[in-house]
């Protein structure tokens, strides 16, 4: 994207989609071209449970085991960021709302500050995508690099490229604990799309599709 259009996307989107889908990828690159702020709920929990604080203490064994950590828990740290969020000059939520008892509190505070969510944009796809995608996923312990077994694997198998120490995958990228994600997303998914769509402002676009196929249709749509 040219320079120029920088300004031209300050919109308040939501990236629907199961673990895997790409939204994170998206909400990436629409950071990078538009200066949108991403803010990913999955995240802020980890980052949670990093410094031990207790929506991490309460949080932890939720995301370990691939179950919703509860609307409570996650409604507590949305709401505090909500408070100051920089709604005029546009953001993405990745992996918030996950339940239509999310949604419903999002629209309530972000109408108190008189900026309602502008686009909702759903990645579509099937489990078998989304087993291939996660469960090949490596990172890096000590640089963060993310490989993937198929689509970028390390030049020495199980090591990482730059620094050289084995990879490690994280707990939640377990075959088992996907196909759990997944399910529990498939449960809430509906009738979240039915309460955007009631709005005017779903656009689903299918997440098989190459990355740069994704945001381009994603960014048509925002248009």
């Amino acid at each position: 994207m040219a320079a120029s259009n920088s300004n031209s996307l300050k919109r308040r989107i939501i990236l629907l989609g199961p673990p895997g889908s790409g939204k994170g990828t998206v909400a990436t690159r629409l950071h990078q071209e538009f200066g949108l702020s991403h803010i990913s709920s999955g995240h802020l929990l980890r980052h949670e449970v990093e410094k031990r604080s207790a929506i991490g203490q309460r949080a932890r064994l939720f995301l370990e085991n691939g179950e919703l950590v509860p609307d409570r828990t996650v409604l507590q740290m949305m709401g505090e960021w909500i408070k100051s969020a920089p709604v005029n000059d546009g953001f993405v939520l990745d992996g918030f709302p996950r339940t239509l008892s999310q949604a419903k509190p999002l629209d309530q505070w972000l109408a108190m500050r008189n900026a309602p969510m502008q686009a909702v944009i759903l990645y579509d796809c099937d489990l078998k995508l989304i087993l291939d995608r996660i469960t090949g996923r490596w990172s890096c312990p000590k640089c963060g690099r993310v490989y993937h077994s198929y689509s970028a694997p390390p030049k020495v198998a199980g090591l990482c490229d730059d620094c050289s120490i084995a990879l490690t995958q994280r707990a939640d990228d377990s075959e088992a604990v996907v196909r759990n994600r997944f399910e529990i997303y498939r449960r809430h998914a509906k009738p979240l799309a039915n309460y955007y769509e009631q709005q005017g402002k779903l656009t689903v676009v299918d997440a098989a599709l190459s990355p740069d196929e994704r945001f381009a249709k994603t960014v048509a749509a925002l248009n």
